[in-house]
This record gives structure tokens, C-alpha cells and sequence, in this order.
């Protein structure tokens, strides 16, 4: 059974990819329908979804103060190659998959890192005053396997991994990015994705983001951090869940569709630990977001 899969992304760390998934056939309500279903929908062959949204969420990893900010919508098949979003990036998939069973996903991910990279957008003058980072171009490979038909025949549960360098000189480090991600259409023009999430940080990721150095000349003495050297570990886990609502009722034949997401992570080990997180921000860290897509 052929799965399309579109998502709503967020810029910085907190929200790993949040695909929805949406199979050519009815919801488990509308089962006795079968018969009437299109042989060919939209997402046999290449397709295109594009699309825009708002999100809210925290100014920086750690922080307490939020934002909004706007989320591109990319998603696709083309040529064989399959394009799904990541968090503020795009991953590749070059392995075909079956029309019936489990699959494989393997390809290229890459993704722009910039958390505290725009000291606009960061609300506390204290960690402003440490200045500002610069982007991160992370770049690595991405693997996967997905099982259809888990508890009813339109259902799927999917595990992924992405592992992704620093290419670009920033924080030079790596990290790797572990998902689960259940998805299940609750009618024929609405699907729900439940994904959870965790993240591995190496030191020299850790040191660039959640490091403080032990002096600020550019802060008064009583507003300086205390210093605090960060070492490799989890930064995060999560929970996502997203909705998506085809305006026409059908997910089959493409067109526009209302995508909502909800999320919530949890800081962990030294990004929790940071000055950054536990004296000027908060462990714990919501998302919220909604979007519009096109499919054709």
C-alpha cells in the first residue's frame, strides 16, 4: 500500500520532522466505501505538495520566551525520489517502496541549525548579550523502515534515524535524531500522526550551544552566568502530534488541505543544565502550529 506523506516543519531544535501520512484508501469508518474508491489517486507517481504556515514556539533552545515565525511546507515524489521535510530541511529517500508491506527509506538529509543565530529574535538581554551564533549546515544520512497495517488495514508505524554533521564551520559537531511515528487516517478527508522523538548531541555540539564562558565583559557583574562547561548527551525528547483536514473531504485527489500541529519536548542532561536553560529559560518547551498546503 503506497503511503503519501506531507508535513509542517519548525526552525530550530526543538521540533524534529513531523511527516503526516495519508494512504490511498478510506478510513477504517468507511470501510464497507472500498468499492468506490479511484483506482489511480494523486500520489501514484510524481506529486508536489507546497505550502506555508505560522508557528509558536521558543525564541531559542532552552529559552522561555517565544515566538512566532513562518514554516515552508515541501513535500514530494519525483522521478523515484521521494522529498520529505525535517526541521527547517529537506531529507531524500532513493529507495523505491512495495505496494504492499514493509519498506526501507534511505537518502540524504540535510537541515539548517539556526539557534541563536539571530539575536532579533531572543528576548532576554542576558543571553543576547553572549552573542550571536552562527548557522550550522548540517548534512548526513537518514535511514528508516515503516509498517503498514499495525492495528487497522490503513494505519502505519514508522522508525526512523538521522545523522547529520556540521559542514559549515558553527558548531562543528554532530548529532543524531531518533523518531517513532504512528499515523492513522480517522476519515476519509482527516489523518492524525503521533511522533516522539529524542536527540544525541557529541561535545562539540554541546560546548557551542549550551557552554557558558565564565566572564561577559558586555554584562554588569551581578547579571553575568555562571560558567559552565557542557559535555555530549540527550538534548531533548518529545512528543508531536499533528492533524491534517483536506478541504474537500478527500485526501486522494489532492488540492488544499489545513495541516495543525501540537508539540512538546523536555530538555535533557546538559542543554537542561545550561545557565541558558535553568537560570534564564525553561526544561520544558511547546510548539504549536498551523498551515495550509497545496497538493498536485
Amino acid at each position: 500500500m503506497k503511503i503519501f506523506a506531507a508535513g509542517l516543519m519548525a526552525a530550530g531544535t526543538m521540533l524534529v520532522a513531523a511527516p503526516l501520512a495519508a494512504q490511498d484508501a478510506a478510513a477504517p469508518g468507511v470501510r464497507a466505501a472500498a468499492p468506490d474508491l479511484p483506482e489511480d489517486t494523486v500520489f501514484d507517481g510524481d506529486y508536489l505538495t507546497v505550502g506555508i504556515g505560522v508557528g509558536y514556539g521558543a525564541s531559542y533552545s532552552g529559552s522561555d520566551d517565544y515566538r512566532t515565525f513562518v514554516l515552508p511546507i515541501v513535500q514530494g515524489s519525483l522521478a523515484g525520489v521521494d522529498i520529505s521535510p525535517r526541521a527547517a530541511g529537506v531529507a531524500l529517500d532513493f529507495i523505491p517502496d512495495p505496494d504492499e508491506g514493509m519498506s526501507f527509506s534511505f537518502g540524504p538529509v540535510i537541515k539548517l541549525n539556526r539557534d541563536r543565530a539571530d539575536l532579533d529574535g531572543i528576548k532576554d538581554p542576558v543571553v543576547e548579550a553572549y552573542g550571536e551564533l552562527d548557522t550550522a549546515i548540517e548534512v548526513g544520512p537518514s535511514v528508516g523502515v515503516s509498517f503498514p497495517q499495525v492495528l487497522n488495514p490503513f494505519d502505519s508505524l514508522s522508525f526512523s534515524v538521522d545523522a547529520a554533521w556540521d559542514v559549515a564551520g558553527a558548531h562543528e559537531g554532530m548529532s543524531v535524531s531518533p523518531s517513532i511515528t504512528y499515523f492513522t487516517p480517522l476519515s476519509r478527508g482527516i489523518a492524525a500522526m503521533l511522533s516522539l522523538s529524542t536527540k544525541y548531541i557529541d561535545d562539540d555540539y554541546a560546548d557551542y550551544y549550551y557552554s557558558v564562558p565564565a566572564a561577559n565583559a558586555a554584562l554588569p557583574a551581578a547579571d553575568v552566568l555562571p560558567g559552565f562547561q557542557a559535555d555530549s548527551g540527550f538534548e531533548s525528547a518529545g512528543v508531536n502530534v499533528l492533524l491534517a483536514y483536506d478541504l474537500n473531504g478527500d485526501v486522494t485527489d489532492g488540492g488544499l488541505a489545513l495541516i495543525g500541529l501540537g508539540g512538546y519536548s523536555r530538555m535533557l542532561g546538559d542543554a537542561k543544565d545550561s545557565p541558558f536553560t535553568s537560570l534564564r529559560g525553561e526544561a520544558d518547551q511547546f510548539l504549536g502550529a498551523i498551515g495550509i498546503g497545496y497538493t498536485f
